[in-house]
């Protein structure tokens, strides 16, 4: 027997979930059959349990093919309600959780519910199952990347790449729960917070995820990858975001609420909240469509989600044909990116106070109707580009002219530009309203310059049922998970530390403008309550020295070059929950606050141009002689090293084949530190004449470090570039002060 899901979609076959009879042999367990049970390290369960409660503390092998306990049978309930599994010891660095809390073996008709695991690299990880039930667990505050990204700037190690997930490459991200190979089932109530990744699906199928709390996190909220025929639907899936910080800096960094990847077809996603990402959604054919222009993620339905205040795309689908009906793409830069999409159909959805409103390249056949456009600088742009990437071979196997749109029955109010259409053919543009626009229409290079016919008003009761045609009917049970009226709207609720995005349960001071001001103007964020200064050092001055939440504070640092004061304070107020997951009660003192530390080096650098015969990889001796005694492209004296870029930035440096050597002198207070180096391609470093850090093989943007004490030191730094992107920081870092 199928459960069917929805209605029937124009262009899309109905969908349905696989048989569930296996849910049903694991709810006719009574419970008066289930025994209780203690957690052990390394234990199996083989039959339905109740597990004691309390906290285990269970480290997992670093290995994801074991785990702290092991689930394996058919038709079993595992209980997990008021057991707390901790993989690693309080104050441990997230970055640093190993292992997989449970694991879920084979089988048919297995629920897990009720637990608790943080400090893991995976909380719970199933394979090859038939009708898994994940109910009301929690898998919140297990591993997540320390970000080098920062509001001083960003770093090319954050970036993520999801690629490949054929062998599980995407276990290297962790997650709150990781499905492998799924068949059937439910993932309902689960909550992951301050994780890297929420929940990730790969090669599975026939899934009902609804009613998760997945937000707060560095990377994704739900990923698939080859997986079809899932229902997703009212679920939280905010704040899912690194590489952006309100009004520092803008990128994105490949994070995403809800991402649709390789090869993952007919799925029904709606009535999800899943805003304030990098993407709202992101949908990508994959790395085979790429290569031979066949399938992609197609005939996906995206109904009635809220994908707004992202920091790049609210929507991202590229190669690929899907419908999107009745969602909003609000506030973001791109409210759709649909680059090379096809047969797509893109109806009753609102779009506003986005840069572009829908932004098409090389897309073919698409619709575009009864949506409503509001703000956006430009409503839609469509074009094609002569010149593709070579490397692609999608173009070589298919027709990528930009053709065949029908834009029909949409409101424009408020925009610059309505339409921008390059080397475009092939359009309808009829029936759509047009209110308080300045440009209608930009023609350029080979488009057809159609006539567009106008209406006082889009055709709103047509458009209404076409798209209330779409609508799949809410699950019985299901939340409303949207932002309620007054709640936080807008990216500039958009905090992102070293450890993900900020989610207000606990105070913290941040920078309200420049971070290198004096006065340095901070906001004082976190549940209402007030603060008070309680020790300051290196001289700094606050004004005022107390105040309420939120608040602001202004700090004037003492003067000179080096940077190296902090300030402390209390907070007392409502209940807190820090980023790593400790609850502190009303009433009690808080401590936060914020820390400077710049320890300037008199660098001396000399960029050199080298080529085959002092290439550094192959020639050691010769590339040395020439930083010794060759002539120099550039000479500089700096007090830091920080270069990023894809185009070279400094006058006289090539993109390619260069490199530079640096020497100076460093003064420390007494303490403990490190040196880190943040390279791409090649860096030593050397303290005192000693070599500290040695990574001269070509590599992308990676981290190394050395330890230093306090005092005096002599620093010198060798690096080159072969092509690509640049990344050189070096700088230093306290450890532990006295």
């Amino acid at each position: 027997m199928l459960e069917h899901v929805g209605r029937s979609l124009s262009g899309i076959p109905r969908l349905a979930l696989p048989c569930l009879a296996v849910l049903v042999l694991a709810g006719t367990v009574r419970a008066q059959d289930a025994r209780t049970v203690e957690l052990k390290l390394g234990m199996t369960i083989d039959r339905t349990v109740r597990v004691r409660p309390g906290v285990y503390s269970l480290p997992a092998p670093a290995d994801t093919a074991a785990a702290a306990i092991t689930i394996r049978g058919d038709s079993i309930v595992v209980d997990l309600t008021g057991a707390v599994l901790r993989g690693a010891a309080p104050g441990t660095p997230p970055d640093s959780f190993a292992g997989v809390a449970i694991r879920v073996e084979g089988g048919a008709g297995v629920t897990v519910r009720g637990a608790t695991a943080r400090g893991y690299k995976v909380g719970l990880l199933a394979r090859g199952t038939r009708g898994l039930r994940l109910e009301g667990n929690d898998f919140s505050h297990n591993w997540r990347q320390r970000l080098e990204s920062g509001i001083e700037g960003e770093s090319l190690v954050d970036w993520q790449s999801y690629h490949q997930n054929d062998s599980d490459e995407w276990l290297r991200y962790g997650a709150g729960i990781y499905l492998a190979s799924v068949e059937g089932g439910e993932v309902v109530d689960n909550r992951v917070v301050q994780g890297q990744n929420g929940l990730m699906v790969t090669r599975s199928r026939g899934l009902r995820i609804w009613n998760n709390t997945l937000s707060w996190l560095s990377g994704i909220g739900i990923g698939l990858y080859r997986s079809s025929d899932d229902t997703i639907m009212h679920n939280r899936v905010d704040f899912a975001i690194r590489g952006y910080s309100h009004g520092f800096y803008n990128r994105g960094q490949d994070s995403a609420a809800i991402l649709l990847y390789e090869q993952s077809m007919r799925n029904i996603v709606a009535y999800n909240s899943a805003t304030h990402s990098g993407d709202g959604l992101f949908v990508w054919a994959g790395q085979t469509t790429m290569n031979t222009g066949q399938g992609g993620v197609n005939d996906n339905l995206f109904f009635g989600n809220d994908f707004s205040f992202a920091s790049n795309n609210a929507i991202e689908a590229t190669f690929s044909s899907n419908v999107f009906a009745a969602n909003v793409a609000q506030e973001s830069d791109y409210g759709m990116w649909g680059g090379y999409s096809w047969g797509s159909r893109v109806l009753g959805n609102r779009f506003g106070g986005n840069r572009v409103g829908i932004a098409i390249e090389h897309g073919q056949d698409n619709e575009i109707a009864h949506n409503v456009f509001a703000g956006d600088s430009t409503a839609i742009r469509l074009w094609g580009d002569p010149i593709e990437p070579s490397d692609w071979g999608y173009p070589r196997h298919r027709d990528t002219a930009s053709r065949g749109f029908r834009i029909h029955d949409n409101a424009f109010s408020g925009h610059r530009v309505a339409l921008r259409v390059a080397d475009t053919r092939n359009l309808e543009i009829e029936g759509n309203a047009f209110a308080d626009v300045d440009t209608l229409a930009v023609w350029a290079g080979a488009s057809d310059s159609v006539p567009i016919s106008t209406a006082d008003e889009p055709d709103g009761a047509g458009g209404a049922a076409a798209v209330d045609s779409l609508a799949p009917d809410p699950l019985p049970g299901g939340i409303d998970p949207t932002i309620p009226a007054g709640g936080r709207r807008g990216r500039e609720w958009i905090v992102v530390d070293e450890w993900g995005p900020y989610d207000y349960r606990s105070p913290k001071l941040w920078p309200a403008g420049d971070p290198e001001a004096s006065p340095l103007e901070l906001r004082v964020m976190g549940p209402p309550g007030r603060w008070r200064l309680i020790a300051s050092r290196g001289g700094a001055r606050i004004a005022p020295e107390a105040g309420e939440v939120p608040g602001f504070v202004a700090v004037t640092p003492p003067p000179g070059p080096a940077g190296d004061w902090a300030i402390a304070l209390e907070y007392t107020g409502e209940d807190v929950v820090t980023p790593f997951g400790d609850s502190i009660p009303a009433g009690r003192p808080v401590a936060f606050g914020w820390t400077r530390f710049f320890a300037p080096v008199d660098w001396r650098l000399r960029a050199h141009a080298w080529d085959a015969a002092t290439d550094p990889r192959s020639r050691p001796e010769a590339f040395r002689d020439l930083l010794q005694s060759g002539d120099p492209l550039v000479e500089q004296e700096v007090d830091r090293l920080a270069w990023l870029w894809y185009r070279p930035r400094i006058e006289g440096i090539p993109a390619e084949r260069w490199a530079l050597r640096a020497e100076g002198a460093v003064e420390l207070p007494p303490g403990e530190y490190r040196i880190q180096a943040i390279s791409d391609d090649g860096i030593r470093v050397w303290v005192d004449g000693r070599l500290a850090i040695d990574a001269w093989d070509p590599h992308e943007s990676r981290v190394d470090t050395a330890p230093l004490s306090g005092g005096r030191h002599e620093l010198a730094v060798e690096y080159y570039q072969v092509d690509g992107w640049v990344e050189l920081s070096v700088d230093i870092q306290p450890v532990r002060r006295p």
